[in-house]
This record gives C-alpha cells, sequence and structure tokens, in this order.
C-alpha cells in the first residue's frame, strides 16, 4: 500500500506491506484518516475498502468509519522527470548539514531567496549555507560522486523541516536526486520530492571574514551557560549581550533598565588588544548548541566587523555574527 501526500511545493510518499484482495487507487482525507489511524489501539488490524458508492470504509474491530472520496485522477502529482544529478549521502552526513545550518534560515518568507538552505558543490566540496542577514552558517563535506557540475540549489525552509524529521534515526544512506527546479530524497520506501526556491542565493563569501586577527579560544559549555545566565534579564528584541576582552579574561555584561544588570566573568585564551563587542544572545546560544568540541574559537576584528566561529573538533564547519551596538 502508497500512501501519497502533497501541499503542491512537497510531496512525500511512503510504502507499506499490505494484504491487497483488489488493485486500485483512491484520493481520502488526510487529516481525518489520521486521527482515526492514531486513535486506535497498538496493533489493531486496520481493513480499508472502497465502496460502490464511492466512500472508503474503516474497519479496525468493533469501530467502523466511512469517509467521502475524490476523483483519484484529480490528486495532483509532481512529474519524477528532468532530474540532472543522482548522489548519496549517508543519513548522518545529510543530518549534519541540516543541523549546523538550519538555525540561520531566514524566516522572512518575503525574502524568499534566503528561505532555505543553499546546497552546492564547490570546490570538490558538497557545501551548505544558510544566513539571515544577521548571522551565517555553513558545513561541507566530500563531495558525493554524482554532484560534480550539480546545479546550486536553495532547499526552502518547509523541506528541510520534513526532511530532517523523515531521516531521523535512519542508518542507511539517503539518495539525491537534483533538478534546476526540484529535488529528491529517497531512503527505504520513504521519497520526498520539493519544488525549489527560484532565486539567486547571495554571494555569501564576501561576508565570511578571512583577515580578522583577534584569536579568542573558550570553553564552550562554559561560555554557553555563561551567556544563558547574564541574558536573562536582556530586553527581549534584541537579547543583546556585551563582550568585553582583556588580559585572558572574557566579561560577559547585560544592562537593561528595565530589569536590571548581570555580570560574569570567565577565564579564555585571549592576549590581543582590549575590545568591547555586543552579539544577540540566541545567535550566540545557536552557535555553541552546533559546537561538537570542547573549545570554540572566535576570530575577531573590531566592535563593529563581524566574528568568524570555528569548532576545534570540525573543521568543515563555520559560522559568522554581526555585532550589535551596546
Amino acid at each position: 500500500l502508497t500512501l501519497v501526500a502533497t501541499d503542491l511545493d512537497i510531496e512525500v510518499s511512503e510504502s507499506v506491506e499490505a494484504g491487497v484482495d483488489a488493485p486500485g487507487q483512491v484520493t481520502a482525507p488526510a487529516h481525518t484518516l489520521y486521527d482515526i489511524v492514531r486513535k486506535l489501539p497498538d496493533g489493531a488490524q486496520v481493513q480499508l475498502t472502497i465502496s460502490d458508492n464511492d466512500r472508503l470504509d474503516v474497519d479496525a474491530g468493533p469501530a467502523h468509519f466511512t469517509l467521502p472520496l475524490l476523483p483519484p485522477g484529480d490528486f495532483p502529482k509532481m512529474t519524477a522527470d528532468g532530474f540532472t544529478h543522482d548522489l548519496s549521502l549517508s543519513a548522518a552526513d545529510l543530518s549534519r548539514l541540516i543541523d549546523k545550518t538550519r538555525d540561520a534560515i531566514s524566516t522572512e518568507e518575503t525574502r524568499d531567496y534566503l528561505y532555505g538552505i543553499y546546497l552546492h558543490a564547490r570546490d570538490g566540496l558538497l557545501r551548505a549555507v544558510a544566513t539571515d542577514g544577521h548571522r551565517l552558517a555553513l558545513a561541507e563535506r566530500d563531495l558525493p560522486s554524482g554532484a560534480d557540475g550539480m546545479p546550486g540549489v536553495i532547499v526552502p525552509r518547509k523541506t528541510v523541516a520534513e526532511l530532517r524529521r523523515l531521516i531521523d534515526g535512519v542508518d542507511g544512506d539517503v539518495a539525491i536526486a537534483v533538478s534546476d527546479a526540484k529535488i529528491r530524497f529517497t531512503t527505504g520506501t520513504v521519497v520526498l520530492t520539493s519544488k525549489l526556491i527560484d532565486g539567486t542565493f547571495p554571494d555569501y563569501e564576501r561576508v565570511i571574514p578571512r583577515t580578522n586577527a583577534k584569536e579568542l579560544v573558550l570553553d564552550n559549555k562554559v561560555f554557553a551557560s555563561a551567556v544563558d545566565r547574564v541574558a536573562t534579564i536582556s530586553a527581549e528584541k534584541s537579547r543583546s549581550v556585551k563582550l568585553t576582552l582583556a588580559d585572558s579574561n572574557l566579561s560577559l555584561s547585560v544592562n537593561n533598565p528595565e530589569s536590571g544588570q548581570a555580570h560574569e566573568d570567565l577565564p579564555v585564551n585571549y592576549d590581543s588588544d582590549a575590545l568591547e563587542i555586543g552579539f544577540n544572545a540566541k545567535y550566540l546560544l545557536d552557535v555553541a548548541g552546533q559546537i561538537e568540541g570542547q573549545d570554540a574559537t572566535f576570530m575577531l576584528d573590531s566592535a563593529s566587523s563581524p566574528a568568524l566561529v570555528t569548532d576545534s573538533d570540525d573543521d568543515k564547519a563555520l559560522f559568522v555574527l554581526m555585532p550589535l551596538r551596546v
């Protein structure tokens, strides 16, 4: 039995084993059918029967439901042709590319070219990039077979969320097919096909600082906990936290006229000129949540210049944060 659902932007199908007395196809109301099935007891056997009066009978033990049907020919289907590149990634690698970058996807639908993850081949690597104009996240891995020359595509935010849910806990590979307009992910019996965002992703390389010379190395978990504490009283709109650096010491501070002040000092590795710089606390915590190693490295320049953040245990990921005035 193959189930297919679509909202005209994404199509997902999955097949399950079933005893089929007669082949056929129907279009049934998805949410009603789902609500019925999820309320049935675990292990219940479900029988689906198409009646002569174009109704779907759903039987499970003593429970009986009758649902209206639509003509199966009216169900919209995404074409499965036109894919120019086929590649394969492990579910773990694909999950990593998504997790490292998804926080930086813009939430503004009006800027549709930023409303997704930019997936493309570059310098022998498969790279995923997302930015909302205030921060940028980049993750990459070796270019898989079949990806050479593939078009750069913007995978929509909604597709990213659905894909991440579908591959959660998957142990094998995910087959990916790409065209200029669509992308298809296949794992096991599940197939997700999605339209791509029709737009041009900005030249993100220009905003990645390459000459920042002030190096700050700190314990990531200790830093994240301290940021979370001092941000408790920051203004919700900006959630700004000031970082003051001098002589191997980092001072985190928040001054909110309405709710008070907060301050915490941390020992860090820093031997450059003294510096004061502000950042959005949520963005700092999002980045800290994707750092896998013990240490995070901030490459800084000035109070008005973006910061480059890297992970001591992952040289194929980086983050850029724009500063705030504090």
